[in-house]
Formats: C-alpha cells, sequence, structure tokens
C-alpha cells in the first residue's frame, strides 16, 4: 500500500540530524512541505537547502521546540507559509551528559533533558493539537526511547522519554474524537545520540554490570542508519494509519514491535467494606 501525501504540510522538531533529518526528507521526498526545526541555524539553512536543491518545499525555525514559542512559531510559519498543517513529528533531543546516574545528574542538567524531550514534545502536540482540533484532522508522532524501560541507566533522559510515552497516550485518549491521532516511536539508529565513545562506553559499562544482555548491547553498539526508521514515521503521518492511535512502537532496522497497553498482573483482592487493610505479613507472603 503506497502512501500518499503530496500536498501535505508538516512541522519536524529535531529536523537536521539522525533521525530528524531522515524524515525530513523522506516526507519532502513524497510532496510533503515542511517547516525544519533545529537549534543550530547553519544546520537549520543547509537542511532547507538540500530540500529545496532536490525539488522539495521547506521553510526553517531556528530555536529548541523545548521553548513555547518556537513550537508555536513553527506552527505559525506552516500555516503562513504553505496555507496548512497536516503533520507534526518531534525527534528533538539531546544527549545525557556522559556517566550520568541519579546519583550524579545536577538538578539544572536534569531540567534540560525534560524541556529537550518532554517539554518539546508537549509545546508541540499543543500547539499543532489545536489547530488539529479545529480542522478535525492531523497527525502526531513523538519520539520515545527504550532508555524510559530502564535498560540504559541514566537519569533525565529516560524520566523525560518516559513522560513523552505518558503524554502521547493521555493525548490520543484526549484528541481520537476530534480526528487527530498521536503515536510514538522509540527508534534504535545511528545518530550522534549513539556514537562516538563516550556512547561506546556506556553500552560496555552496562553490558558488564549485567544491565544489557550481549543480544541488546551488540545491538546498540551497530544501529542500523536513521533512514531504516524514518518510514515508520512517514506511514503514522499517513492516511494509512487512519485507525491507528495511541500506539507506541519500538523500530531498529528491520525490526518493528508494538508495545501492549500496560495492565497490572493480579496479585489478590479482598473487599474494602468488610476487610482490615494488608498487614506486613500478608503483604509478605503476597509479594516475596
Amino acid at each position: 500500500m503506497g502512501v500518499n501525501l503530496s500536498g501535505r504540510v508538516a512541522v519536524i522538531a529535531g529536523a537536521t540530524r539522525g533521525i530528524g533529518l531522515a524524515v525530513s526528507y523522506a516526507l519532502a521526498g513524497r510532496g510533503v512541505s515542511v517547516v525544519v526545526n533545529g537549534r543550530d541555524g547553519d544546520a537549520v539553512e543547509s537542511t532547507v537547502a538540500e530540500i529545496r536543491g532536490g525539488g522539495g518545499y521547506a521553510v526553517g525555525v531556528r530555536g529548541s521546540a523545548g521553548d513555547d514559542h518556537v513550537a508555536q512559531q513553527m506552527v505559525d510559519v506552516a500555516l503562513e507559509e504553505f496555507g496548512a498543517l497536516d503533520i507534526a513529528i518531534n525527534c528533538a533531543g539531546i544527549a545525557e551528559p556522559a556517566g550520568s546516574s541519579i546519583l550524579t545528574i545536577r538538578p539544572r542538567e536534569f531540567r534540560e533533558q525534560v524541556d529537550a524531550h518532554l517539554m518539546s514534545a508537549f509545546n508541540l502536540t499543543q500547539a499543532a493539537g489545536r489547530v488539529f482540533v479545529e480542522q478535525q484532522s492531523g497527525a502526531i508522532v513523538l519520539t520515545g526511547s527504550a532508555a524510559s524501560l530502564g535498560m540504559f541507566g541514566g537519569s533525565g533522559y529516560p524520566a523525560a522519554k518516559g513522560g513523552v510515552n505518558a503524554l502521547a497516550l493521555a493525548a490520543a485518549a484526549d484528541l481520537r474524537s476530534d480526528g487527530v491521532r498521536v503515536n510514538v516511536v522509540m527508534p534504535g539508529a545511528r545518530s550522534r545520540l549513539s556514537t562516538g565513545p563516550e556512547y561506546i562506553r556506556h553500552i560496555e559499562s552496562l553490558r558488564s554490570r549485567g544491565i544489557l544482555d550481549d543480544v541488546t548491547s551488540q545491538a546498540a553498539l551497530d544501529p542500523a542508519p536513521p533512514e531504516y526508521v524514518a518510514p515508520l514515521y512517514v506511514f503514522l503521518a499517513g492516511d494509512a494509519a487512519l485507525e491507528i492511535t495511541g500506539q507506541i512502537f519500538t523500530a531498529a532496522g528491520g525490526f518493528i514491535g508494538r508495545y501492549d497497553p500496560a495492565q497490572p498482573t493480579f496479585v489478590a483482592y479482598r473487599d474494602h467494606q468488610d476487610s482490615a487493610p494488608y498487614s506486613m505479613a500478608e503483604l509478605a507472603d503476597l509479594l516475596r
């Protein structure tokens, strides 16, 4: 099944490197007009020039989507320059400080992680969502991470990415009746966040501590190019995915997975109307 997106308009936060750049090129190659966003003004200009040079349509907005006015500016520019907005994708993010843990990360660094990952997702979802609700259509794709499962260590990065998942599920429920879809991709791909000596030392440390198994650590050390992940973003942005919302996907190389909704496993039940709270001994018997 093809994905016909010609004539659509997209805003893409974190669009100048890695996965965001691959998504920008993939959408532009399908006739989508894109608002390119990134912190580095030179990179924004270069990406816009590349897309235009290939016959596509693009404009740039410099700044961090973690700043609410930047996300709103992206939406405003899309409406002003292209007269529409159909797709909002957040690929913005920064690396956690090398060797960071819950014991070493500074509060300022933790907030920077939340701003870069979670606030950028919130700001873009809200700014684009208002337009999408008014027109009763629109697709939002946010970028999560398997780090949110605690399997890659760190502190601020996994916490912020876990917040992205929760935000997406809540927003999808809020906006479903208005024809607005919200989904998450947790990608594994080669980028500036997953290359370099510090990254290699981090993965090897996680393996030596038993946090990562051999298979996962080897996959983390040899990620596929971002072009292998970009098609899932494009698919979720298109009409072929009109029935898909509130879903969390993972994609790495040729692998695609979907997470089942989180549900508690039954442990015990008794009616509080005629029973006392559980004692420590009862909880020990139930939970050990």
